[in-house]
């Protein structure tokens, strides 16, 4: 487990600058939801989920919930990615996770109604960047197509993990908008309290050569701070007029 000084130390070098954000129905705002499902939140789901409970997860999925709650009582926008794969077509160098029929393509049991929900768009994306694999065969892409068809100005993103799915989709999003590719989007907001990501430890690592270590606080951090510099806002709460 890496120190708390690690952490602290890390967090004093490279600083992440988050505030409150209080959502105006007056700013066309939409909810992305990375990967909430049941093979990387519900613990012994699969090969990629929590092995026990874990704090940090756990309290993504409450805030996930929570913001759902908020946009679907509101009619805002939701776009929910779900992890999905063939169990031909692997994804190095992660195991096999999240087939298709094994229910950990699901999303997690609190998040079930958005299946039902007119206000929310779920996609399955077998790639770790929502954006990327949001492109259909014939180029179009769905995720251009909602924040189009929507006339979205911002997009708060939630969901899991902060430094691979969740960073790799935000900087993908920021390139497109930064070239003209998302109008009228503008503005991409990064909720850390409904992100998170896993925890391998080093000393697990250590047993397994295809293992890398990867602690967890420290790589949300991580996480959270590459995500600010590619351009997004950081929100360290998320709050509602």
């Amino acid at each position: 487990m890496v120190s708390s000084n690690t952490v602290e130390l890390l967090r004093e070098e490279i600083p992440v600058n988050q505030q409150p954000f209080t959502l105006s129905p007056n700013i066309k705002t939409g909810l992305v939801l990375v990967d909430v499902v049941n093979g990387f939140c519900t613990v012994g789901a699969g090969n990629l989920a929590p092995k026990q409970p874990d704090e940090r997860i756990s309290h993504m999925v409450e805030e996930s919930v929570r913001l759902s709650k908020a946009f679907s009582e509101r009619k805002w926008p939701i776009f929910a990615f779900l992890d999905c794969h063939h169990p031909d077509q692997p994804e190095p160098p992660y195991p096999p996770h999240c087939i298709i029929g094994s229910n950990e393509e699901k999303l997690v049991p609190d998040l079930l109604w958005l299946e039902n929900d007119p206000n929310a768009t779920l996609r399955q994306k077998d790639c770790i960047d929502g954006f990327l694999g949001s492109t259909e065969k014939d180029g179009s892409n769905v995720f251009i197509d909602w924040v189009k068809n929507n006339e979205i100005k911002q997009i708060l993103v939630a969901g899991i993990c902060t430094d691979i799915c969740v960073l790799d989709f935000v900087s993908s999003v920021l390139s497109a908008r930064n070239r003209g590719f998302l109008s009228p989007l503008e503005n991409v907001i990064v909720s850390s309290q409904a992100c998170a990501t896993y925890d391998l430890p080093l000393h697990v690592a250590k047993t397994n050569k295809d293992f890398v270590s990867h602690p967890q606080e420290l790589m949300h951090h991580v996480g959270l701070y590459i995500a600010r510099g590619r351009g997004a806002n950081i929100a360290s709460e998320v709050l509602f007029e």
